[in-house]
């Protein structure tokens, strides 16, 4: 634990020497956000205020964008022969691969509260109750953290650091065929059935249903359970692909 509190100070202050990506990985989602809303949303009918219906989405994107940095800075890490500095200092993969996470849920925390802001200023006004956003941190900590091990993953594969943003477009990608940014049913039937069963598709319909006082349904527990699967999978992936790039 000790060594994982170290590694993720480590990795905080490489963030901090790398500007220009944390940025970008903050302000895109609220660009993207605020096209959606000025440029599209007046031709968009979802039944609610366009921004309202947006912000969830637009925080998964948020979460995307930010775990790409992982997903970069373990490439590095594994390219730059830090890791054999490590291996001499009885320094294991888990603790490395922890801190990397634990980093990235930092900033990613960081990143959707200025989303937050961001969208109070444009006009979301959530209906949740105190209980509602205690689930909302829950579902929305549950998939940042698992995508942070997947970008993980993705970082132990690439042998680039380009290879590995190319990794993680993947999941940047998702949140478009979902129910994001317009509702499924408008959807052409072929991409319909993909987008209901997709991972993040529950997500964004529980985090929307609480955030704006409505019944969830089983989104609650589908969420979960696709956080769930994609965490306890990355975080057992992890290791084997550590142990195998490291020898």
């Amino acid at each position: 634990m000790s060594d994982a509190i170290v590694l993720t100070g480590r990795t905080i202050r490489l963030s901090r020497r790398n500007l220009d990506a944390v940025l970008t990985a903050m302000l895109l989602p609220i660009m993207l956000m605020l096209v959606f809303v000025y440029f599209f949303g007046g031709a968009i009918h979802t039944g609610t205020e366009y921004v309202t219906y947006v912000v969830p989405g637009v925080m998964l994107l948020c979460a995307g964008f930010g775990s790409a940095n992982t997903a970069v800075t373990v490439t590095n890490d594994m390219a730059g022969g830090i890791i054999d500095r490590f291996r001499s200092l009885d320094i294991g993969g888990t603790p490395v691969l922890a801190g990397h996470v634990a980093a990235s849920v930092l900033r990613n925390t960081v990143a959707t509260a200025i989303v937050f802001g961001v969208a109070f200023l444009i006009g979301f006004r959530p209906a949740a109750g105190p209980l509602d956003w205690l689930a909302v941190a829950g579902i929305l900590l549950m998939f940042i953290l698992a995508i942070s091990w997947l970008s993980a993953c993705f970082g132990l594969i690439a042998r680039s650091p380009e290879a590995a943003g190319g990794f993680t477009f993947m999941m940047m990608f998702l949140p478009y065929p979902s129910s994001a940014f317009v509702p499924i049913d408008t959807m052409p039937g072929w991409l319909r059935g993909f987008a209901e069963h997709q991972p993040v598709t529950p997500v964004i319909e529980a985090l929307r249903g609480l955030l704006l006082d409505r019944p969830v349904g089983d989104s609650a527990w589908q969420a979960l359970v696709w956080c769930g699967g994609v965490l306890a999978v990355a975080t057992g992936l992890s290791g084997v692909l550590f142990r195998r790039r490291a020898g």
